[in-house]
């Protein structure tokens, strides 16, 4: 992965992060939020990291620091189709 590819995965992570801790406990988040958080554009240009988005949501599930979700329930990447949600790790 080229160094800008990782500083870009780290903000995203960390926007991620960020965003559910000013949440309440339960919320979730869309991708888009994060998208349109890290973006630095008064255009639609936040679109081009949405996959970016959902790919740190999943390195963030790997190591138990979030869930992605459907419908209100976790599911995994190979189970995930179409809008996701991300929330915090529940125990």
């Amino acid at each position: 992965m080229a160094e800008t590819d990782r500083r870009l995965a780290r903000r995203l992570e960390t926007a991620i992060t960020s965003l559910l801790e000013r949440r309440a406990e339960t919320a979730s988040i869309c991708p888009s939020d994060v998208a349109r958080d890290v973006y630095q554009g008064d255009d639609q240009g936040w679109r081009a990291l949405m996959e970016p988005v959902r790919q740190a949501a999943w390195r963030l599930v790997a190591v138990g620091e979030v869930e992605v979700t459907q419908g209100g329930r976790p599911v995994t990447e190979s189970e995930a189709r179409g809008p996701i949600r991300i929330r915090r790790a529940r125990p």
